[in-house]
């Protein structure tokens, strides 16, 4: 038989009983559209919390300073700790682990007055990576730079919000403002962007100025002295660097203050890399769940699937044995069941992820919280659950073709349906 009859042929069976197709291919189609929205919930999830937490930063740990709870070198434990404005550069050069070491002090009180109004936000001084360590994404004009910083310039990076509290709508960029009575000139405005997390405030509420500014104009007051600064922002050069560059911090800043680079209550540090690694554990807990039962829905609707093919394989027991009868091989007669059981999962399976694909896209043009991205379907998950109820599909489908296949055709035209 010619493969465009045997095709032919397939079709007009395949029509012929309609209504067992049709249970069929909605076996299949169910299946693969109960499996895709609930994994590529899951995948929103995760990507709508990694961008999140990327406005924040991404790979930062900041390093407090904070009191000994150990005894170091003939030194009580209790003593305060303070890091000091030269320290980043010796830590920087002892940490071959780390790609940024970056002092940070930041200053509240303070008076900024704009020719249209005046504020009181956190003024913060660093050096130019900050802007790439911290996600602050320039809006207009441009972030501080290392000349900036090497003279001690006096100019200002504005928050969103503080741009639009000190200038409204009018344009900041190239206008001079007063911090506590002392001018600096915009040279930038911050994009506004959603936060999730803070150690001093919303990045979108703050003043941006150089390191060697602030800790010339603003410095600390005592108890503390005029060198001293808030915390370190350090990022390693890879997150496989993370643990060797946090121990070679330490270690670094233990030797300068004198105190043992195991006390943790000495330096507290936010590890935002190890955060972002429980959570990601979380969210793969999640998905792995969200899949666990997609998966039950999928078997189930294998299970409806394998009925359907073994019920309609008995009964056309009579019709392989004519077809043995007239002088059909059992060859043809399997070839016929696979090209039928491949139709039949093609179509169900390309509806099923049109169907699932489609309502993720309709899904996603709904707005969405910022932790979730959407329905982010994977390919992988989509041909897998293809692959696995077609597979189920094609077997439930030969195992009986073979057997009657086989059997006698005086036997297979004695078989009664449901006898």
């Amino acid at each position: 038989m010619a493969f465009r009859d045997l095709f032919r042929d397939t079709i007009e069976t395949l029509w012929a009983h309609k209504l067992r197709t049709f249970l069929t291919m909605f076996g299949i189609a169910w299946g693969i559209i109960s499996i895709i929205p609930m994994v590529a919930a899951g995948e929103g999830l995760r990507v709508g919390q990694e961008k999140q937490m990327e406005t924040f930063g991404k790979d930062i740990m900041i390093v407090f300073s904070g009191r000994t709870s150990l005894q170091a070198g003939g030194l009580r434990a209790g003593r305060d700790i303070r890091w000091d404005d030269t320290d980043y550069a010796y830590v920087q050069q002892e940490s071959p682990s780390c790609k940024y070491v970056l002092p940070e002090l930041g200053r509240d009180g303070l008076i900024v007055v704009s020719p249209f109004n005046n504020a009181s936000p956190n003024v913060v001084g660093s050096l130019p990576p900050f802007a790439e360590v911290r996600s602050v994404k320039v809006g207009e004009g441009r972030f501080y730079n290392w000349d900036d910083q090497k003279y001690g310039r006096r100019v200002a990076f504005l928050g969103s919000n503080v741009k639009k509290q000190l200038f409204a709508s009018r344009e900041a960029v190239g206008q001079t403002i007063t911090i506590n009575n002392l001018p600096y000139t915009v040279i930038g405005v911050m994009q506004s962007k959603d936060q999730n997390s803070s150690y001093d405030g919303w990045d979108v509420d703050k003043v941006f100025i150089p390191f060697t500014a602030i800790m010339r104009d603003f410095p600390e007051k005592p108890p503390a002295t005029a060198h001293n600064i808030d915390h370190f922002l350090v990022t390693p050069k890879s997150t496989a660097q993370h643990l060797a560059c946090k121990g070679e911090v330490l270690r670094a800043l233990g030797r300068l203050h004198g105190f043992d680079p195991s006390d943790k209550e000495a330096a507290p540090i936010w590890d935002t890399i190890e955060g972002a690694k429980a959570f990601s554990l979380l969210i793969e807990s999640m998905k792995l769940f969200l899949g666990a039962v997609g998966l039950v829905s999928l078997f189930l609707g294998g299970i409806g699937v394998m009925n359907v093919m073994l019920v309609a394989v008995r009964e056309r027991t009579r019709e392989i044995g004519v077809r043995k009868a007239v002088g059909a091989s059992a060859r043809v007669i399997l070839r016929q069941f696979f090209v039928e059981s491949s139709i039949v999962v093609f179509l169900s399976g390309s509806i099923g992820l049109g169907i699932a694909y489609g309502l993720c896209g309709l899904v996603d043009l709904l707005p969405m919280p910022p932790f979730f991205a959407g329905l982010l379907p994977t390919w992988r998950v989509g041909v897998l659950s293809f692959a696995l109820l077609g597979s189920v599909a094609v077997m439930a489908a030969m195992y009986p073709a073979r057997r009657a296949a086989l059997v006698d055709p005086i036997d297979a035209l004695r078989y009664e349906p449901g006898g």
